[in-house]
């Protein structure tokens, strides 16, 4: 394995290191700064030389556009190298016209790995101050010619489909007209290519598409910049040292080939280097019991009537059989929003958790527990600690309000100190029950503009710091999970994004992971009923409940996010309810790297108890090459044949799974080389041509599902 470099002239002995040869590069693409002063620094593919040269960034300073040129970089110190495998190079110069302010960059890049990921940084002396003259953000990120590229994307990654009551990923071809009207677009990715070589460029932040904070303007000329919409900075904000103005981070990636590959590299990328938190990669089998306290409220009973110890203790014995790894003790474990203690009353947890604490660590499991981060009790320590930063809008304050059955509550603004508070809450929660999984949910993006936060004063306007508050929240969300995550590295952080209005983006995935979804669709999507009601007597708002296939044909359709990013970070949630063959079928769902539990698992009977371990046993055994698998697909969910494949081309393992609609034969021949060591499910013959690959024939006497596993024993 080659050892990342960048050849530098060492002229003193503090590590102030004068850039000589100019560049970084890896295996993959080198980074150079040119001579030709136009450009700040380009990116070129090593295998063929293509270049993307990338202008200085454009910022609006004390009223005027101030291009952020570099008459010459100074390398701060030696790189520095991250637990991922990961380098950071941190450079750092005067602009030539503005030379009291320094423009710092930092490149982060891995040894086998073809994104870079970067930033930009103004620090000053206090004089200077960005501003907004025109009423709106005046920044200009970055700036690249693609002329010569034709084939151009938009992808979208946080389009919210009500059909599916889910975020979905959408690629949209951007055609010479967009290019004609100055049109722009959110992304926050582009790709382009031709018939040689292909290039991304994105942007790591997070809104519901339509939403913009950052996007991507196309010029007649058909150059492309990444450009500040709202809130990503205040009118008059200083920059100052200790008040540095950080971007957030940019990637570009490119490979001699076409965006198949390209699209390879990216995954790889988000599941193993744009994140030091590893453990959210990790392809676990989680349980969550929200699924199982909405079936008891369905039944007529409160949701916090089976959060007990009794149930919870049954519950971990029955996941340990079942063969989960994160038992999640969703809304209800505590006894008031803020302090986030456990609720010790009778009915509840009266030994403060302890047993199930012991009992999770001898099957090897992970406790989860459930917040909503910004909420706080009335009688709470947090909310008397933090009372100035309670959220408002326009100036009015939301009236308390009880939390799943709970105490009365107000929201706290993250932008603000409060975030410091929070996190310590949680770092104690590791010391002392031993969490490593935080679950986090109902967080709006942009549900304060209060003066005196981290978002604005009194001198901004209430809409420059409601849209200043929405741009930070997935800044200060990662913030808080890598503090907690630097204290305990073994910290897993989903947030929910199962209703619109929350930051979906790659901000978030640089820290954590997401919780996609647990139902879908409402009634309500499909005009059945009044928003939030149900037809049915037990109140019952969610249609796809039942055991069956439909389920999968929504949960399924946001397997399209596993082309550029894995799908074991959009954690999606499958019922083990009898009969056998709907529990084959979620099964089926569930390995494809979901996997989500949801339900009442104490129901499942002793066979379908042994069909989930025997399964999901053989499963752990490939579950990270099929994490590693880019995926190979035939039809999609609902349709009469619908194939997946996903199998690591390094190994030859991983999975081939088959949903056909009724009574048919199913014949499939894999793309890639398998490993010849396979287990099947009833209804499948495999052979194996002479090039390696799988021969599979599948019989169905009905509509079901076909496991294919290569490399387990």
């Amino acid at each position: 394995m080659r050892i990342l470099f960048i050849s530098v002239l060492v002229i003193t002995a503090t590590c102030n290191l004068s850039l000589a040869q100019s560049k970084i590069e890896n295996e993959l693409l080198e980074v150079h700064f040119p001579t030709d002063k136009q450009y700040l620094w380009e990116y070129k593919i090593k295998q063929n030389g293509a270049l993307l040269q990338i202008k200085p960034p454009t910022f609006e300073i004390d009223g005027n556009s101030i291009i952020c040129s570099v008459e010459k970089f100074n390398m701060l110190s030696e790189p520095k190298l991250f637990n991922n495998g990961s380098s950071e190079y941190v450079f750092q110069g005067k602009i030539k016209s503005v030379p009291e302010i320094e423009l710092k960059l930092l490149f982060r890049i891995s040894q086998d790995n073809a994104v870079l990921r970067f930033k930009y940084v103004l620090s000053g002396n206090g004089k200077h101050l960005l501003t907004k003259s025109m009423g709106n953000d005046n920044i200009v990120y970055l700036s690249t010619s693609i002329a010569s590229f034709k084939q151009i994307k938009e992808v979208q990654f946080a389009n919210y489909d009500e059909k599916f009551h889910s975020y979905i990923l959408k690629e949209q071809l951007i055609e010479d007209r967009f290019f004609e009207n100055n049109h722009s677009v959110m992304g926050p990715m582009l790709v382009f290519g031709n018939n040689d070589h292909s290039f991304l460029m994105a942007y790591e932040h997070g809104s519901q598409y339509g939403n913009e904070f950052l996007h991507f303007n196309l010029s007649k000329n058909r150059t492309i910049d990444i450009s500040a919409v709202k809130g990503n900075y205040l009118n008059n904000q200083s920059i100052s040292k200790g008040n540095e103005y950080e971007t957030v981070w940019f990637e570009i990636a490119g490979v001699k080939g076409d965006e198949e590959l390209l699209a390879t590299q990216y995954r790889m990328f988000m599941l193993k280097y744009i994140s030091q938190n590893l453990e959210s990669r990790q392809p676990y089998i989680f349980y969550n019991t929200w699924g199982r306290q909405e079936r008891v409220k369905w039944a007529g009973n409160a949701y916090l009537s089976s959060m007990n110890l009794k149930q919870t203790l049954e519950e971990i014995e029955q996941a340990h059989k079942m063969g989960i790894d994160v038992y999640v003790l969703d809304a209800g474990w505590f006894l008031k929003t803020g302090d986030w203690t456990v609720n010790t009353s009778e009915k509840f947890f009266p030994d403060t958790l302890k047993q199930a604490v012991g009992l999770i660590k001898k099957y090897n499991m992970k406790l989860g527990l459930w917040f909503n981060p910004t909420m706080a009790a009335l009688s709470s320590k947090m909310l008397e600690r933090n009372k100035n930063y309670r959220t408002s809008i326009d100036g009015n304050q939301s009236a308390p309000d009880k939390v799943w059955e709970t105490e009365e509550s107000v929201p706290l603004c993250l932008v603000s100190q409060y975030w410091k508070d929070y996190s310590d809450v949680l770092i104690q929660l590791v010391k002392e029950y031993g969490v490593t999984y935080f679950k986090w949910d109902a967080i709006w993006q942009g549900d304060c503009d209060a003066a005196g936060h981290d978002h604005g004063t009194t001198e901004n306007s209430v809409q420059e710091r409601r849209d200043n508050n929405a741009y930070l929240q997935p800044i200060y969300m990662s913030k808080i999970i890598d503090k907690v995550c630097k204290a305990c590295p073994d910290a897993i952080f989903d947030f929910d994004i199962t209703e619109d209005g929350r930051s979906v983006g790659l901000a978030f995935l640089s820290s954590g992971k997401y919780f996609a979804i647990n139902n879908g669709p409402y009634f309500h999507n499909y005009d059945i009923s009044q928003p939030w009601e149900s037809p049915l007597a037990n109140r019952n708002s969610n249609i796809f409940v039942n055991p069956g296939p439909a389920r999968g044909w929504f949960t399924r359709q946001i397997l399209t996010y596993d082309k550029w990013i894995p799908s074991v970070l959009f954690l999606t949630h499958y019922q083990p309810d009898e009969p056998r063959n709907s529990q084959i079928i979620n099964i089926a769902s569930l390995i494809l790297g979901q996997n989500g539990i949801w339900g009442e698992i104490l129901k499942t009977s002793p066979q379908g108890t042994l069909l989930f371990g025997d399964i999901l046993s053989r499963y752990k055994q490939i579950s990270s090459d099929i994490s590693l698998a880019s995926p190979i697909c035939y039809g999609v969910p609902g349709e009469s044949i619908e194939i997946h494949e996903k199998i690591n081309l390094v190994t030859g393992k991983g999975a081939v799974v088959i949903f056909g609609n009724g009574k048919r034969e199913i014949n499939y021949i894999t793309k890639s080389k398998v490993n010849k060591t396979i287990w099947y499910n009833d209804g499948v013959s495999v052979s194996f041509d002479e090039k390696g690959r799988a021969v599979i024939k599948a019989s169905f006497a009905e509509t079901s599902s076909k496991i294919i596993f290569f490399g387990v024993e």
